[in-house]
């Protein structure tokens, strides 16, 4: 049974988990794509998230936060300034994880992860989205109309 289990231990110990985690995040936020098994994506997909959402707002506390659990300045750095700035309107799900079918060697589901603001391919397409909503009620059809007639009326 699984009750209460929240974390995906990867068959490592404490220490050697956070490690792996942490140099796969750093790994993640310089080459902006990387190539994994789908149980260490999904793992890490969980670790990075939060603290892309923690440089959305550079302060010396969110800086202290991820520093400490990333070790790396170059990645801290690189985060807070390019990363933070692309997805600074995106209010969640930075990262894509793609299958990529199993491995040769040992049959293990590969997955690709990658930040979803900087893959050119999939974004190309859209265009943004209008903000505005509107109702659906038929009120701009019928006044369309009578505008019509009087035109034609007029002609005439």
């Amino acid at each position: 049974m699984r009750h209460g289990k929240k974390v995906n231990h990867l068959g490592r110990k404490t220490a050697h988990r956070k490690s792996m985690l942490a140099n796969m995040a750093c790994s993640l936020i310089e080459h902006k794509r990387i190539n994994t098994t789908l149980a260490k994506a999904k793992a890490l997909k969980l670790f990075v998230e939060p603290m892309i959402t923690k440089s959305k707002e550079d302060t010396t506390h969110n800086r202290r936060i991820v520093m400490s659990r990333l070790r790396q300045k170059d990645a801290v750095t690189e985060l807070f300034r390019e990363v933070a700035t692309k997805v600074g309107d995106r209010p969640g799900g930075y990262t894509r994880i793609i299958k990529l079918g199993n491995r040769l060697g040992d049959n293990a589901d590969m997955a690709m992860i990658e930040l979803v603001d900087y893959n050119e391919i999939y974004n190309a397409g859209k265009a943004k989205k209008k903000t505005t909503r509107r109702s659906r009620r038929g009120g701009s059809k019928p006044a369309a109309a009578p505008v019509e007639t009087q035109a034609s009326n007029e002609e005439e």
